[in-house]
């Protein structure tokens, strides 16, 4: 024997029916904190400063990896796997 019910409710419905508790205070307290510190973030930032950062990190990060691709393609072709040849 299958039985089925169909409950049509809003979300707020079915948390009181299942006894869930109410989160949306705690919920809107974490999300304008969030926002303020997303704020204060954005006031402190320095543009120039993290592009420099970035560009740093990216070229220096980006010839770490092709060092390591290379490597990795050395020893697929029975190589040593170092860079210096």
């Amino acid at each position: 024997m299958k039985v089925s019910f169909d409950i049509d409710c809003t979300p707020e419905e079915a948390r009181r029916m299942l006894g869930l508790p109410d989160v949306t205070p705690v919920n809107e307290a974490l999300v304008e904190e969030l926002i303020k510190r997303a704020a204060e973030m954005v006031d402190e930032m320095d543009a120039e400063q993290l592009m420099q950062q970035w560009m740093t990190v990216g070229v220096q990060g980006f010839g770490d990896m092709q060092r390591a691709f290379m490597a990795q393609f050395a020893k697929a072709q029975g190589g040593s796997g170092s860079d210096k040849d």
